[in-house]
């Protein structure tokens, strides 16, 4: 590697005034081509995303229920306040404001601050306030480090393979589990080998739905051998971790992620959808039977024998009641299981139901918030998709304020594209399927949607970098930094 003056994706900005700054480049292979092209150097993550992979690494693996002597030092939290330093240090020595304020970072703001105004009016006060603090405000500082940190192809890519090896690893749990017989409710439904937020079936199963895309595209990408067979492995192990939880929410946001992965998956890989409805036909006849009693029980209560389906009914209806009763202010962040009404049919539950419990706790401010979240992440994966699909179709792709169209070639490398056009592939596949999940879940303030959330954004704010920097070098007057050096 040497030192070479060059236009760079982290120093022109639109957060910042165009510059030129020293970078490291490398000495041959993509260099002529990166010169030729205006493309930047492989970047590297700073050391604000190495605390955002550390926290990440922490709550999904959760190493102090293994070892418990860890649960005392509180790991997770001292190494998001370390990440949060090293950003704010990070962007102050850039010459950029401490956090750069997009349309979802004030969304995520917004949702806190009518969880914090709500809970003067609660049913429990106290209960509301731990919810916050305890919970949701690590979830909005998170949001905001990724979002901050997470600014180049090589950190969206490592933070996307940590959560890949992570979810393989609770997988492969819980499959050697479910053999065992181990963690199992009842003997027959397997829940999270750790706590947290995979600690029981609904929520593991939806964690699995969540983060499976981003493994199927890769095991369908044209990449490297052993990258996609590891890849297909941990897709694997989710997938059946999911059946085996026997969640009817999950089977049905499995259901969904496939489908709209074989439709997908057709631009990556012609035929592979002839090949997956093959092989669901040819899976079908050794499906267990109580695969297709569990399946049976969602349109009818005959087949529950549990009652849990006539619950959640209850339960549905008692949240909708409770918005109405409670309209403004709702009854508290984490508190309808608190609510209990002489008339309550289920006490000391949740909604089961996302949209119910954001509005029968936050009242219609915080579902009004919540609901500006889930069209930030739709309208955030429509642009992306246009952009990286815009050389694959005749549409026209989005353009950025104040910049000339930039073809994507101009600010991406060929393998880089691949990799964008994949990703949001998965991100539109995974949305889809924690929406389906979370119809049967309580799940408003929780890590799971947020993290999705981020990833989106994340992908979509580095390719706005990119357009805007190859924009400034493409429409420079001054000849390019590449041909100033190559004369000196």
């Amino acid at each position: 590697m040497a030192e070479r003056l060059a236009f760079t994706f982290g120093g022109i900005r639109r957060d910042s005034p165009n510059r030129i700054d020293w970078v490291r480049v490398p000495d041959s292979g993509t260099l002529p081509e990166a010169a030729a092209k205006f493309l930047p150097p492989i970047e590297r993550p700073n050391w604000g995303f190495w605390g955002v992979f550390a926290f990440t690494a922490l709550l999904f693996l959760r190493p102090q229920d293994t070892v418990p002597a860890l649960a005392p030092l509180h790991l997770p939290e001292l190494a998001a306040i370390a990440a949060l330093a090293a950003m704010v240090a990070h962007r102050i020595n850039r010459r950029l404001p401490v956090v750069h304020i997009s349309r979802e970072t004030v969304g995520v703001t917004l949702m806190a601050a009518v969880m914090l105004a709500t809970i003067p009016f609660s049913v429990w006060p106290g209960g509301a306030l731990a919810t916050f603090t305890d919970v949701f405000i690590k979830v909005v500082l998170v949001f905001i480090l990724m979002v901050n940190s997470v600014r180049n192809i090589k950190a969206l890519q490592w933070l996307t393979w940590l959560i890949l090896c992570a979810m393989g690893y609770v997988a492969l749990r819980g499959v050697l589990d479910y053999f065992t017989g181990n963690n199992l409710i009842k003997g027959e439904r397997l829940h999270g080998s750790i706590s947290g937020l995979m600690g029981n079936p609904n929520d593991l199963a939806m964690n699995m739905v969540t983060f499976a895309p981003p493994a199927v595209m890769i095991a369908l990408s044209r990449g490297r051998a052993v990258p996609r067979v590891i890849a297909a492995t941990i897709a694997t192990l989710m997938m059946a971790t999911v059946l085996f939880t026997k969640s009817r929410a999950g089977l049905l946001g499995l259901a969904a992620i496939l489908v709209i992965l074989v439709i997908e998956a057709r631009k990556v890989r012609p035929g592979i959808g002839v090949v997956a409805l093959v092989g669901m036909l040819a899976a079908s006849p050794f499906m267990p039977e109580w695969f297709w009693t569990r399946v049976g029980s969602i349109v009818n209560s005959e087949q529950d024998e549990s009652g849990s389906r006539q619950a959640r009914k209850d339960l549905m209806w008692m949240g909708w009641q409770t918005f109405l009763e409670h309209p403004i202010t709702g009854v508290g962040a984490g508190q309808f299981k608190n609510y209990n009404p002489p008339d309550r049919l289920e006490a000391w539950r949740e909604t089961h139901n996302v949209l119910l419990q954001v509005a029968a706790e936050l009242g219609v401010f915080g579902l009004v918030a919540f609901l500006y979240l889930i069209w930030l992440a739709i309208s955030a994966l429509i642009w992306a998709r246009r952009m990286f699909n815009a050389s694959r179709t005749r549409g026209r792709p989005p353009t950025i304020a104040g910049a000339r169209t930039v073809p994507v070639t101009e600010a991406f490398r060929p393998e880089e594209r691949e990799w964008m056009r994949m990703h949001t592939i998965a991100m539109s596949a995974s949305l889809v399927g924690w929406l389906v999940c979370a119809q049967f879940a309580s799940v408003g303030y929780y890590w799971t949607f947020y993290y999705l959330f981020a990833l989106i954004v994340a992908g979509r704010e580095l390719a706005v970098d990119r357009f805007a920097a190859a924009h400034a070098a493409t429409a420079a007057p001054r000849r390019p930094a590449w041909k100033e050096l190559a004369s000196a």
